[in-house]
């Protein structure tokens, strides 16, 4: 099928609210046969303004519709269009969202944004909580700038799974630790989600003294009704910054802490596991480091709902480079390269270059710990570290002929590290050729012997949570 070329130049009604810039048309397009073009404005779709993505792609998966459009001279475009169910109008708009990112109403006792030094670029002050984020990538979410209105339109579209920060089950508790009165009352929309059958995941961000011990079996309890619409549910600590002046007092979690929690989680683990077949509550790799115990086996993490949490990323590392590493043969290539790893991941990278070197003994990696002095000694994740904490504790080290960067230290699809330094000024800084590498454990060791396709892309495609 062909789309009609019926073009209608009137003027229609205003549409500045609802105006998508469209910033570019798929050549061959059905858009690019209407005469649609880059800086044109989509209006309508069959009689309807657009709010969002999700309206836009609904309303243009019909055989016949109608699509006004406003040119750059400011004329407006009726289009009769017929073409091929599901068949794409071949748009790409300037905001992918076309909407506006909600922004959160909380002031989390815990929020890490809150604990930011200032100074930094203007982006990373952004606190998104926005509902159709969490479908498109990952987020997690509040609920707490929703309405009933918000939680129709997820249910409309199907827009699952949905990741929701729960933090607490306790409804007092809940508006305390989000310092927002409606916090609490918020949670009754999980109870909507979950009629509907929307998947979704939880997250608890634990905070000593406030929502541990008691509370966490409390919240424990009360989301085991969602199961199995609630697939799963993340335990991970708040990260706390040198940063916290005039902040609620929280405390860092020790040893023995950490060792109750994972006591707590195994324990209603076993149950779950009983009564359903599957483990449903999570710990992040974070307590099992703290609590010095081994990291559970890969099978306990129900196929990794929760990589992106932070949940089981070592334990994924550690199987993907036994696999790869066991899948080759080991030869005499000679290499000296060197990579960084926050506190949390360092020893899993170091005993992963060791097998490395085991199987391929003329290959030498130097993995160095970046101890995070720009946001305190606490942080120790790798995808929070900064250009400069790296640049000055790897100077003067040995660095062999290429530094491997893990992807998440630079700022997605650009070469930029968290404090705004760019790779080239590392680089000059440091005297290096650095490689970016990706995060899963073969990618790791294929770029270090290197036999990766895509060696030293020099772009990263990050996630923050990557070891």
């Amino acid at each position: 099928m062909f789309p009609s070329l019926t073009i209608i130049c009137t003027k229609m009604e205003n549409h500045m609210n609802n105006r998508h810039l469209i910033k570019s048309v798929t050549p061959g397009s059905i858009a690019e046969e209407m005469k649609i073009e880059a800086g044109d404005y989509l209006l309508e779709v069959n009689g309807t303004t657009i709010v969002d993505i999700f309206d836009y792609q609904l309303l243009c998966m019909d055989e016949f519709i109608d699509v006004v459009i406003e040119k750059s001279n400011g004329e407006q475009w009726e289009l009769e269009i017929e073409k091929d169910e599901n068949e794409e109008l071949g748009l790409e708009f300037e905001n992918g969202l076309m909407d506006e990112y909600r922004s959160c109403c909380n002031k989390c006792m815990f929020c890490f944004i809150d604990q930011m030094p200032p100074g930094m670029r203007e982006t990373l002050y952004f606190k998104d909580d926005d509902s159709r984020l969490s479908f498109l990538q990952g987020n997690y979410i509040t609920l707490t700038n929703m309405n009933e209105n918000d939680v129709d339109r997820i249910i409309r579209y199907n827009l699952s799974p949905i990741n929701i920060s729960v933090h607490t089950t306790n409804p007092k508790l809940r508006c305390k630790m989000l310092n927002n009165r409606f916090a609490g009352d918020k949670l009754k929309y999980i109870d909507r989600l979950n009629a509907a059958d929307v998947e979704m995941n939880g997250q608890v961000v634990l905070c000593k003294n406030v929502n541990d011990k008691e509370e966490l079996e409390r919240t424990i309890s009360d989301l085991e009704k969602y199961i199995p619409n609630m697939r799963s549910v993340s335990i991970v600590p708040s990260g706390l910054t040198k940063f916290r002046d005039g902040l609620y007092p929280l405390e860092l979690f020790e040893k023995e802490d950490a060792c109750a929690v994972i006591d707590t989680i195994e324990k209603w683990q076993n149950h779950f596991y009983e009564k359903y077949g599957i483990h449903f509550i999570h710990a992040s790799d974070e307590w099992y480091i703290l609590a010095e115990r081994e990291m559970p086996e890969e099978e306990r993490y129900d196929g990794y709902l929760q990589l992106e949490n932070g949940v089981g990323m070592i334990r994924s590392f550690i199987e993907e480079v036994k696999d790869y590493l066991d899948s080759i043969e080991g030869d005499d290539r000679v290499i000296n390269v060197s990579t960084i790893s926050g506190v949390l991941a360092y020893d899993t990278i170091k005993s992963s270059c060791d097998k490395i070197n085991k199987k391929f003994p003329n290959v030498n990696v130097h993995v160095y710990k970046i101890i995070n002095d720009y946001f305190g000694h606490s942080i120790t994740v790798t995808g929070l570290l900064t250009g400069q904490d790296i640049c000055s504790q790897l100077s003067g080290k040995e660095l062999g002929d290429n530094l491997l960067l893990p992807t998440n230290t630079l700022k997605a699809d650009e070469n930029i590290f968290l404090d705004d330094m760019t790779l080239e000024e590392f680089e000059k800084n440091l005297q290096i050729n650095t490689i970016i590498v990706k995060s899963s454990g073969m990618d790791f060791v294929k770029t270090i012997i290197n036999e990766n396709e895509d060696n030293n892309p020099k772009i990263s495609t990050n996630s923050k949570y990557e070891l």
